[in-house]
């Protein structure tokens, strides 16, 4: 008779094959007007070490998803699993506090994971100095540019020691020039990691700047429209031939999209 798994064996099996899995999940919102679908029967599998972008236009509940995977709220119907534990979240705008320097709003992170008190300066340092901003423990968030923030709020999620790393729209305030250095960065943490990304945008030059895999969402109700693997070796720039070739087709699958739904 074969063996069984127990059940701690069957999770690291599936923590081995996905980072996350969502099952036909669907997200409906209730209010006056009656219940509006959100979400409508979405199967996505997030491998680990996997870098995925989230495309679509505003409203078709890009964000939503990422919120269900992240466990702020729940699916209407379907399942979601993040086997290796609670996903990091890092949001649009840097959520920092301004009342804590750099280092101890990372420590605060590192505290609620349970670190010891003698552990988080050390490596509220080292995460510093990951995302390129070694020297910076004690500068307050005024005295951070608008780039230097959200390398802080990176560094503050990639404390949360989680393999799974949900990012929405995290580059969308900031100009072109520093976005394009984040995208770097990002890029350079990612494969010195090997973190799981979920990352939302609807920036489809940036979609394919970073991503493995591009999954291009349908407008509300959302649902999976069409996925690109993209084969374009890393590093990648924003205005390589290849890279801007791809995002062409990609935006005009986005257009007829929005036009099919008669969005603007």
């Amino acid at each position: 008779m074969a063996d069984t798994l127990t059940g701690a064996e069957e999770q690291a099996v599936e923590s081995a094959a996905h980072a996350a899995r969502l099952d036909h999940v669907s997200k409906a919102f209730g209010g006056p007007g009656g219940r509006q679908l959100v979400l409508d029967d979405i199967t996505l599998d997030v491998a680990p070490g996997e870098f995925v972008c989230l495309l679509g236009a505003s409203g078709c509940g890009k964000s939503t998803l990422l919120n269900l995977v992240a466990g702020l709220d729940k699916p209407s119907a379907g399942s979601i699993a993040t086997p290796g534990g609670r996903p990091a979240l890092m949001f649009q705008e840097h959520a920092l506090f301004p009342w804590l320097t750099a280092g101890k709003n990372i420590e605060l992170a590192l505290r609620l994971r349970g670190l010891p008190r003698e552990e988080r300066r050390p490596e509220a340092e080292r995460l510093l100095s990951l995302v390129r901003l070694g020297g910076a423990y004690g500068k307050r968030v005024h005295e951070l540019s608008g780039g230097m923030r959200q390398r802080v709020a990176l560094a503050r999620a990639l404390a949360q020691d989680s393999r799974l790393l949900l990012m929405d729209e995290p580059f969308a305030a900031l100009d072109a020039i520093t976005r394009d250095v984040l995208h770097d960065e990002l890029t350079r943490i990612w494969s010195e990691t090997g973190l799981s990304v979920l990352f939302v945008t609807h920036n489809v030059r940036e979609a394919v700047r970073l991503a493995e895999r591009v999954v291009l969402l349908s407008s509300r109700p959302g649902r999976i429209n069409r996925e690109w693997r993209i084969g374009i070796p890393q590093p990648r720039r924003i205005e390589d031939a290849a890279v801007a070739d791809l995002s062409v087709e990609i935006t005009e699958e986005l257009r007829g999209e929005i036009r099919r739904h008669g969005q603007h």
